[in-house]
């Protein structure tokens, strides 16, 4: 890999306790592998008090709040919100959140999922923040509400629709980040070939998604999913490595640890 190219985990759960017990080896074989940074996203808000400290103590960690689409609680949605405002300048995104029509399928239910998820586009707007968003049996839906409220710097991760549902979201500029899973899910594979090349991010959503299913995924695994872009692609590792690395910048930002 090019010294100048910067590959980023763009989505994965770093403060997740199974890797409580070997956090910092973990970390050391992402970076052996090329990973130079990893967006930490999370669940809730222990979780994104414990990205905000794993950054302190790793500045290859970049910390991002959110609330899981499953936790339908308006009121711990605008504690969120509050967490998410005084902690600003140190976030490099807000996620996860999104929608999830597979795991909530009450209409009832998911009104109130809507309605959260509308809250943090806003505030995403608002902020001029990135949305690192989860769309589960409900990508064209949630990318219907992204643009209509507006949303700009979007991504789409493990987005698990077809592609003729993406493609609104890739005309409005918004990226899709692609798991290791990559290597055993013909959904992924059929949205990579037929998705633009400037469009796609790498994420592993450690500790899930990995190229087995029986074993942990780790932030390593991002060059994995590098790797089987460019064979189902057919254009070199390295030339996928400069342009994803590339359209991590065009979202993020040029990614700095946050200095006291």
């Amino acid at each position: 890999m090019k010294a100048t190219l910067r590959l980023i985990d763009t989505h994965a759960h770093v403060c997740d306790p199974v890797f409580d017990a070997d956090r910092e080896a973990m970390m050391a074989r992402a970076k052996a592998a090329g990973i130079a940074g990893i967006i930490a996203v999370g669940e809730n808000m222990a979780d994104a008090a414990r990205n905000l400290a794993l950054a302190d103590c790793d500045p290859c960690i970049y910390p991002a709040a959110g609330l899981y689409p499953t936790r339908l609680d308006i009121r711990e949605a605008q504690e969120m919100h509050a967490l998410i405002r005084e902690s600003r300048c140190r976030l490099a995104a807000i996620g996860e959140v999104g929608l999830d029509f597979w795991a909530v399928q009450e209409s009832s239910e998911r009104e109130i999922q809507q309605t959260i998820f509308s809250g943090f586009i806003d505030l995403a707007v608002e902020l001029d923040l990135p949305l690192n968003v989860h769309s589960r049996s409900a990508g064209h839906y949630a990318v219907a509400l992204l643009l209509n409220r507006g949303a700009k710097r979007v991504q789409l991760h493990a987005f698990d629709g077809k592609a003729a549902s993406a493609m609104p979201a890739v005309e409005a500029g918004y990226f899709f980040s692609i798991p290791p899973s990559v290597v055993r899910s013909p959904q992924k594979q059929k949205l990579v070939r037929q998705l633009p090349l400037s469009c796609l991010l790498v994420e592993t959503d450690s500790p899930v998604l990995g190229p087995d299913p029986l074993l942990r995924n780790e932030p390593k695994n991002a060059l994995l999913s590098a790797e089987m872009i460019g064979r189902l692609k057919n254009v070199g590792l390295e030339d996928v490595l400069e342009a994803v690395s590339e359209n991590t910048r065009k979202l993020y930002g040029e990614l700095r640890p946050f200095r006291k």
